[in-house]
């Protein structure tokens, strides 16, 4: 009939039994692709001859329970604080810093372990820290901070690394347990009320003032005391051309003839760290420099970066002084003082000199960041003027562990750097 002709194609005949189209003793032709993946289908979604749907819907639920069950077991144990102080690397070191902690003992007898601070609760976040620390656990094999030598070593870098991601998450892990909405002032110390107050004014967060809380801080000298090293290891190597303006690294004597400058005399005065200046004539280790800058009526025995401006460049001795060439200048329209342009051209070592004053800023800027953001966050350069930083420098000099040297670098550094030198001079 007319129906059967254009019905779709029927049925395989059953396994062992021979197509009805096919000549007796010759191999069924194979079966469509579609035909396969038809039966497999099939085998799928309809229930077996033994077993029926609601059976293997209940099977199904059981095994997704006992999955879900044993990765959740399984993420559990890994934030347990026997799994991650079971390495040595933990164990001999930050694990004994822990327990002296007041995270690991205190008088409410509430204690945050290891994942409580370093493992998100959230649970995308946390699967990307869980898979984040299989790369620890290959330094781990590696010994990377195997011993606590090589610990301290990597300490720095490792911390840093810590502090960074807290502060990308606005302490995220901290505020599990803290929040300032949580905390009763009257229960505080004047300073700590004086601080958060300050600290939710300007959005700051918890890491920001509180590092070294679980863990010893780090020497924080590390970062720029190793840049000291590679720009004095840089300025050995450098070959000065006239022509060239370069920076000092540190205080430098002025020698205002170059017989004296071979002698062991003081020098006729000091440049200042942080200073340009630029190469006029070259004799064997000594460079003849011009310095360019400011001068005050009547405080002529000093040489300043910047009209009205207290960054000091030299600080000249009495023949220095009748030795600069002055141009007139302007009056300091907020003070009323009169000020000159100098120059004074003398000779200087050539040694402790930066030909990039890129290099000489990033190393200020971590000589910065290492020396006060042990007790808080670091206000940028640019939030006072360059006068002010002389005395808010000088407020929190009792703070930080700077030799003289050292202060007067970072005084500069800020100071070239404030929001009425933008673009710094130099």
């Amino acid at each position: 009939m007319l129906g059967d002709s254009i019905s779709g194609p029927s049925e395989p005949p059953p396994a062992g039994q021979q197509p009805s189209n096919v000549p007796p003793g010759q191999p069924p032709p194979r079966q469509p692709a579609y035909g396969v993946l038809r039966r497999i289908w099939r085998w799928v979604v309809l229930p077996s001859a033994g077993l029926g749907a609601g059976v293997l819907v209940a099977a199904g639920i059981a095994l997704g329970i006992l999955g879900w069950g044993g990765l959740h077991t399984a993420i559990a144990f890994t934030e347990t604080l026997g799994f991650c102080t079971s390495c040595h690397s933990m164990s001999d070191t930050v694990y004994p810093e822990y327990l002296t902690s007041v995270h690991y003992k205190n008088a409410s007898g509430v204690r945050a372990i290891c994942s409580d601070c370093h493992v998100p609760r959230p649970w995308g976040p946390m699967i990307l820290r869980k898979i984040q620390a299989s790369g620890e656990i290959y330094s781990e094999i590696r010994g990377t901070i195997s011993t606590p030598e090589k610990f301290d070593a990597q300490r720095l870098r490792l911390a840093r690394s810590v502090w960074a991601s807290m502060k990308a998450t606005d302490s995220r892990e901290c505020r599990n347990c803290h929040s300032f909405d949580a905390m009763d002032p009257h229960k505080q110390r004047p300073e700590a009320v004086t601080g958060m107050a300050k600290a939710a004014h300007d959005g700051s967060t918890c890491i920001d003032c509180h590092k070294g809380i679980a863990h010893k801080l780090p020497d924080m000298t590390q970062g720029y005391k190793a840049m000291f090293n590679d720009l004095t290891a840089a300025s050995a190597n450098l070959r000065p051309k006239v022509g060239d303006t370069l920076y000092t690294l540190t205080t430098r004597s002025l020698f205002l003839d170059r017989a004296a400058a071979a002698s062991d005399a003081s020098g006729d005065g000091k440049l200042l760290p942080g200073s340009a200046v630029q190469v006029i004539a070259r004799d064997g280790d000594w460079l003849q420099v011009r310095i360019d800058g400011w001068q005050q009526e009547g405080a002529e025995r000093a040489i300043y970066a910047a009209m009205g401006q207290r960054i000091l460049t030299a600080a000249l001795g009495g023949a220095a002084v009748t030795k600069v060439e002055r141009q007139a200048g302007a009056t300091d329209k907020n003070t009323d003082q009169v000020w000159n342009r100098a120059s004074l051209t003398a000779w200087i070592g050539h040694d402790a000199l930066v030909a990039d004053q890129g290099q000489l800023t990033a190393y200020g800027a971590e000589m910065f960041a290492d020396s006060c953001s042990t007790c808080h966050a670091p206000p940028q350069a640019n939030q006072y003027l360059a006068n002010q930083w002389i005395g808010t420098l000088n407020a929190m000099k009792r703070f930080i562990n700077l030799d003289d040297e050292q202060y007067r670098f970072l005084q500069k550094y800020l100071q070239l750097h404030a929001s009425d030198m933008v673009p710094p001079h130099g």
